[in-house]
């Protein structure tokens, strides 16, 4: 008796390893198809139900294609440079909150990475209570990464309060 069982849970195993084996084979193959999400529903599968979808022929066109994004074009003040607003990184080079000497430090670090990095922008601001010096305009955090290693060989006591933040950053077209 105790065979049979055995034997029985060991074929029981196989047949359960067999076909989980065979699932990604078939689902590789309907990807291989390239069918549109309307075809594969209208398509009739053997032990499932039948969908039948009707659309119109101008949305075959639209199906599946990604949406471009829309996004508004600005204008430097002098006109020479355009640009768009979008999430990126920059480099949050001072943050302080001594309503006496923070605001003269920023706009002094500001004047130092200025003078060291022409490409770069910086902008001082107050958000209460603390003044905040940003750094550049980065779509990706490993652009700012690198940007921020050439700050801190050029000015190595600036170092330790400088990080990359998520912020609305511009990005020159």
């Amino acid at each position: 008796m105790q065979l049979v069982s055995k034997l029985f849970l060991i074929s029981f195993f196989f047949q359960a390893l067999f076909a989980s084996a065979q699932q990604p084979i078939q689902s590789n193959a309907s990807k291989q198809n390239n069918h549109t999400i309307i075809e594969e529903l209208n398509s009739n599968s053997v032990g499932q139900g039948n969908v039948m979808v009707y659309q119109d022929e101008a949305i075959k066109g639209i199906l599946a294609k990604p949406a471009p994004v829309e996004r508004p074009v600005f204008s430097s003040a002098d006109g020479t440079t355009q640009y768009v607003k979008m999430r990126g990184y920059k480099i949050q080079v001072f943050s302080g909150n001594d309503q006496r000497k923070s605001r003269d430090e920023a706009h002094y670090k500001q004047k130092l990475i200025n003078d060291a990095f022409e490409d770069i922008e910086t902008v001082v601001y107050f958000n209460s209570p603390r003044w905040i010096l940003r750094a550049g305009n980065f779509r990706t955090r490993e652009e700012a990464n690198v940007v921020l290693r050439q700050i801190m060989s050029q000015f190595p006591n600036f170092g330790k309060e400088m990080y990359i933040i998520s912020d609305n950053v511009k990005i020159p077209l």
